[in-house]
């Protein structure tokens, strides 16, 4: 069986695997008749915020494929024939969004685009691949992960009443994760350096690359608590720095995809203090991983 059977295959697996996971997600949701309520009573002004979150999904999606075009570019030790163009990044953010949605921690994403990387014409007879891929994946998550610290502590500065809400105990454990996760972060440039040639001025332009899918993430995740009535509109700058907290706490918070929503919402309404708070959390999370999803056999149509 030839290499591109295989990936079909695989392709294909994970797609179907995904689906079910997302069909026993809905079928298996608790919260349908507040969610209901909550939309019933939202005006035009709360439609059409809901309505400019779903559009900055592709906004988020093209966001990450531009910071791995960056990273596949830029950051390999042996540089393909052609360059990662921006269609073919974003292709392969798309597909790895199934692989993601069904490992823990999200773990399959960079897996998945290292097997769509090397189907690629101009990267046959390449040597390394797929550790070139996983390294710079893991650069990738690095530099992510340091745009959320970065930007939760900046939002905790000026929202310090979130913390009275965990209690002191839990800011010196987030303090002392924070730094662990710096100091692994510092270190994984050098880890990888086999298959990754990455300088502090790529791990620079990639933080701030994050920072701006951050910066999208806010704005989507404030928007949506505004349409669902937990905030009004003079709250909605608050609201907007209070943001990259929730994804802060979401993000040191060990899950998988089974308790993936629940997390979330736990987590909006420890930082937000509100139930609708708790169902934005979930909408967005159906927004900005459901639709992804959903758009995949779409662009396996294009392909053919």
């Amino acid at each position: 069986m030839d290499k591109k059977r295989i990936y079909h295959i695989v392709t294909w697996l994970v797609a179907m695997a995904a689906c079910v996971f997302l069909a026993w997600k809905i079928a298996t949701y608790e919260d349908y008749a507040a969610l209901g309520e909550c939309l019933r009573r939202m005006g035009a002004p709360q439609w059409w915020a809901i309505a400019l979150c779903v559009a900055l999904m592709p906004v988020n999606m093209g966001l990450e494929a531009w910071r791995w075009m960056t990273l596949m570019n830029e950051g390999a030790n042996e540089p393909t024939k052609e360059r990662l163009d921006f269609r073919e990044a974003q292709r392969q953010v798309y597909y790895s969004k199934l692989a993601g949605l069904i490992t823990p921690w999200r773990l399959g994403e960079y897996p998945a685009r290292g097997v769509i990387e090397v189907q690629r014409d101009d990267v046959q007879g390449t040597k390394n691949v797929m550790p070139r891929v996983l390294s710079l994946g893991a650069i990738g998550s690095a530099t992510m992960t340091i745009a959320i610290v970065l930007a939760g502590v900046l939002g905790l500065a000026f929202s310090p009443e979130v913390l009275s809400y965990l209690g002191g105990s839990y800011l010196y454990a987030l303090l002392a994760i924070t730094l662990v996760l710096l100091l692994l972060l510092a270190l994984a440039p050098r880890a990888l350096k086999r298959y990754a040639e990455v300088n502090s001025d790529l791990m620079i332009r990639n933080t701030c690359q994050s920072l701006v899918r951050v910066a999208c993430w806010c704005v989507q995740l404030a928007l949506i608590i505004y349409a669902l009535g937990g905030t009004d509109i003079s709250g909605f700058a608050g609201t907007l720095l209070k943001a990259p907290v929730y994804y802060l706490f979401v993000t040191i918070t060990p899950n998988i995809p089974i308790v993936e929503v629940s997390v979330r919402g736990a987590w909006a309404i420890a930082v937000f203090g509100t139930m609708n708070a708790a169902l934005s959390g979930v909408l967005l999370w159906a927004i900005n991983t459901l639709l992804p999803c959903l758009i995949w056999p779409f662009l396996r149509k294009n392909e053919k």
